[in-house]
């Protein structure tokens, strides 16, 4: 039995966090105080006029919800080529993959979304080639440079974790699945990319949660997210707090369905040996 082995074996249910130990003095105190706030909060506020906005509300979060899934699935797949070619790619290859990781990851996703979206999207109406094809009713509105803004944005960050979980797999395992006869593309879809992504997974999870921080932006281009809905709200009632309070709380939700949705994934995938 080896020595991790035996550290994972050294765990006891006493050592597991219980009920009793969670209800801590301090823990309680801030319980409490947190309760107090809330209730404060719906008594001594203006909600009057939240059912006249609930509709838009809801259209807002789908649209977030939408912007975040998509550029997260496209980005991720963008991302496993992209740390591929920099932990085996040649140079020509791993360069430009480097570079795309340097360059989005050290400037401002505004800057980018305003660069595709006042810069590229200002150019394509001057083609009457562009205006008159099929494509010409998507890129005349606002939502596809903000889904490809994000998407670039999330597959540069999240390539540089995947070249990390790619070299992270340990090198006896890949020559193991070789001794067996697999073929490269066999032995990268059995072993080696799953792996990478149960080692990445941690990290995606905290990715996939800036990313949903992230959607906000598209807002400075005339996507109407939830964030959109709620400055729209402040602007016809004059409020400040309420409607900033309640965009909190929606994203402090949507933050702990997408943490403990990884979290219980995470938990179904068998760690043994890992």
């Amino acid at each position: 039995m080896t020595d991790q082995t035996t550290h994972a074996v050294a765990y006891t249910p006493e050592d597991l966090p219980t009920a009793r130990s969670f209800f801590q003095p301090h823990r309680i105190v801030m319980m409490l105080v947190f309760a107090a706030f809330v209730v404060c909060v719906a008594v001594f506020m203006r909600w009057d006029w939240l059912p006249r906005y609930l509709p838009r509300l809801g259209w807002g979060i789908l649209v977030s919800l939408v912007m975040l899934f998509s550029t997260a699935i496209l980005g991720f797949l963008l991302a496993v080529p992209i740390g591929l070619a920099q932990v085996t790619g040649p140079w020509f290859f791993k360069l430009p993959a480097k570079v795309f990781c340097t360059v989005i990851r050290g400037t401002p996703l505004l800057l980018q979304l305003w660069l595709l979206y006042y810069g590229l999207g200002s150019l394509f109406p001057q083609f009457p080639a562009i205006r008159q094809s099929f494509l010409w009713p998507y890129l005349r509105e606002a939502w596809p440079y903000g889904v490809a803004a994000l998407t670039i944005s999330f597959a540069a960050y999240e390539g540089e974790v995947m070249r990390g979980a790619f070299a992270g797999v340990p090198a006896g395992e890949l020559e193991a699945a070789k001794a067996y006869g697999m073929s490269r593309w066999t032995m990268f879809r059995r072993i080696w990319l799953p792996r990478a992504i149960h080692r990445a997974l941690p990290t995606l999870n905290g990715e996939t949660v800036l990313q949903l921080k992230s959607t906000p932006l598209v807002a400075t281009i005339t996507v109407v997210d939830v964030y959109a809905v709620i400055s729209k709200v402040r602007q016809e009632t004059f409020l400040t707090y309420e409607p900033l309070l309640l965009l909190a709380l929606i994203y402090m939700c949507l933050t702990g369905i997408l943490v403990v949705a990884f979290r219980t994934f995470e938990n179904r995938i068998p760690t043994r040996g890992a």
